[in-house]
């Protein structure tokens, strides 16, 4: 390949410029306007920033389309100026850079989940990265910057697009957490093989760390990589000063790191966020003499993808639950909530009594509808403890970051719990507390190819465990959903991440749910119907309006209706319940009968009625 990119780059080091944001919040642009679209609005400024950087001496200075995505520009409203703005990136690059200097495309993660992590696609975020990609093409770089992912899979995507669009160079680079591993965990060594194997002519670090943990990374790839090496670190970590976050790494302490950087084996330097032309000038003045340095490749067997395979614990052996399901016999569940308090007395009594009764498992829900209870994890063990019956764990992501999420689940396995049953979570806005803080960093389908590859003895960085978890793993699914067909597509990217089984909101509507299970038995997964036991016409009332998906028909409201309140609503309430479930049988792999109020006879009376 023909390149003056690569054609300077083989002659030795070459420098990047440095951050575009931090300059254009220095001039005066608001912290919450989307920086891409100043290529627009004030195109000058822009220009201005990039002859500042060439001037410093600046071999390659980046475009301003960072975020100039079709996801990232739809969410400030300037989708339908995709290709004004990235055309404007690259002609105002192309203009201050004049003959000598280069220009590199800069092109950053989507701002969405894709898969297996999210319902993207991966053939839609190929096409949204080409999208961009060929806007940058048309006005003239000379090469592509990937930059501050974090998620291997979508870079690998972005990287298959510009391959299919262009032969131009790529630079493909990670972002670091402070513990010096990528932001899901996996070692830079390991993410610098990927790269290189995926065609990136030049594998690297960028933004979130300082030069020191730069450094560690640049050497760790150094060591299993015979690929062109690059760093660009931020200008340390930003400190609060006077509500302002500041950067407080010196022009000199970054031109000693880029001497060090390129020592270590590194042939690209530049800086990210918190960098200015005056840290460009003194890293310049630093590299004058500097050539990239040869190191010795020593792979090391850890990071091979080959070396470590597990076979996954087959579904019968999973638990008893799952062995149950497996064999095609009729599971009986039966939903409990954990305390408010920190008092487990009644929930356990309750267990007690519904194992002693012959229930096969407990659900226990995580915060039902974002209130604050007990946390889940730790009423299934206690259950499981001390009452001798086995647990289908809900998981929810509303909660925790997808680090957080593997801690627990890895962490539930230890314990012993192997049912699990994950939700996205309803939002707090419906809940307790109203003003804390959501994270759904991923939601359930995220979390179930999470689960997956557990299963399969790999963590979410892709490192061995030693040995796989044994989850049965099963998902929510509403059949009434007000976007069924959505609700229909997740159900299948659910299956696809790896769920075994599936338990459905309370049923209510017959219709809604043939309609549902028509589509839903092509999965060939065995689904459990949710039952609610009314327990009077205020919770009929409540389930139909407030409970998002669920209907409950006019005839069973007037049936609740009649029948007042107390005990007689009560026994009317299992009578609705045990004539659904009767005509649900032929259907499903078995019922999770909620206990309305800690009312746990009642459930047990739906499935003693139904002879069940």
């Amino acid at each position: 390949m023909s390149s003056r990119f690569l054609k300077r780059l083989s002659e030795g080091a070459v420098l990047f410029d440095g951050a575009m944001g931090t300059m254009l919040y220095e001039r005066g642009v608001f912290i919450n306007r989307c920086f891409d679209t100043i290529n627009l609005s004030d195109p000058d400024l822009v220009k201005s920033i990039h002859s500042d950087y060439i001037k410093a001496g600046a071999d390659v200075i980046e475009t301003n389309t960072f975020g100039a995505n079709r996801f990232k520009l739809k969410l400030h409203g300037f989708d339908e100026r995709l290709q004004d703005i990235n055309a404007a990136g690259a002609s105002l690059a192309r203009e201050a850079a004049g003959k000598t200097g280069l220009v590199a495309g800069a092109i950053g993660p989507l701002g969405i989940r894709i898969e297996p992590w999210g319902p993207t696609s991966n053939e839609e975020a190929r096409d949204a990265f080409a999208e961009q990609a060929a806007v940058l093409l048309e006005g003239g770089v000379d090469l592509f910057i990937l930059e501050t992912f974090s998620d291997l899979n979508e870079i690998h995507q972005a990287i298959r697009a510009l391959r299919k669009i262009s032969d131009l160079p790529v630079i493909a680079q990670m972002a670091l957490q402070q513990d010096g591993l990528g932001m899901y965990g996996t070692e830079p060594g390991e993410f610098a093989m990927r790269l290189s194997s995926w065609g990136a002519d030049v594998v690297g670090v960028n933004c979130s760390v300082g030069p020191r943990m730069m450094l560690e990374a640049i050497e760790k790839m150094a060591d299993v990589v015979d690929a062109y090496l690059s760093a660009q670190p931020n200008a340390g970590i930003p400190q609060n000063v006077d509500g302002r976050n500041i950067y407080m790494t010196s022009p000199e302490y970054m031109a000693e790191y880029a001497r060090r950087f390129v020592s270590a084996g590194a042939s690209v330097v530049g800086g990210c966020c918190g960098t200015t032309p005056e840290h460009t000038r003194a890293m310049r003045n630093s590299l004058v003499s500097v050539l990239p340095a040869v190191h010795r490749i020593n792979i090391p067997d850890m990071t091979r993808d080959t070396e470590y395979e597990v076979s996954p614990i087959p579904l019968e052996e999973k638990s008893a639950l799952s062995g149950k399901v497996s064999r095609g016999e009729f599971v009986r569940l039966v939903e409990l909530v954990p305390p408010r308090g920190c008092d487990p007395e009644k929930i356990l009594k309750a267990a007690s009594f519904l194992s002693d009764s012959g229930v096969d498992a407990i659900n226990i829900p995580d915060s039902p509808r974002a209130s604050s209870r007990m946390s889940a994890l730790s009423s299934a063990v206690l259950i499981e403890k001390e009452c001798g019956i086995e647990t289908v764990l809900h998981y929810c992501c509303r909660d925790r970051n997808i680090l957080g999420m593997q801690s627990d689940i890895l962490g539930a396995h230890a314990l012993g719990l192997r049912n699990i049953l994950i939700i996205t979570g309803d939002p707090v806005k419906t809940g307790d507390y109203p003003d804390a803080t959501s994270v759904f960093d991923i939601d359930a389908i995220g979390l179930t190819n999470v689960v997956f590859s557990l299963n399969r003895g790999r963590d979410i960085g892709n490192h061995p465990l030693g040995s796989p978890t044994s989850f049965f793993t099963g998902v929510g699914v509403n059949p009434g959903a007000a976007d069924f067909e959505l609700e229909m597509d997740r159900f299948h990217w659910k299956v696809e991440a790896g769920a075994e089984f599936a338990i459905t909101q309370p049923v209510f509507d017959l219709e809604v749910f043939e309609r549902f299970i028509e589509r839903a038995e092509s999965r060939k997964i065995p689904v459990i119907a949710g039952i609610w036991p009314l327990t009077s016409f205020k919770n009929a009332e409540f389930m139909n309006n407030e409970l998002p998906g669920v209907s409950v028909p006019d005839e069973i409201l007037e049936r609740m209706k009649t029948a007042g309140t107390g005990e007689k609503a009560m026994m009317t309430g299992v009578e609705i319940a045990v004539e659904i479930l009767d005509k649900l049988l032929p259907r499903i792999a078995g019922a999770q009968v909620s206990a309305p109020f800690n009312r746990y006879e009642m459930a047990l009376g739906v499935f003693e009625k139904t002879g069940k």
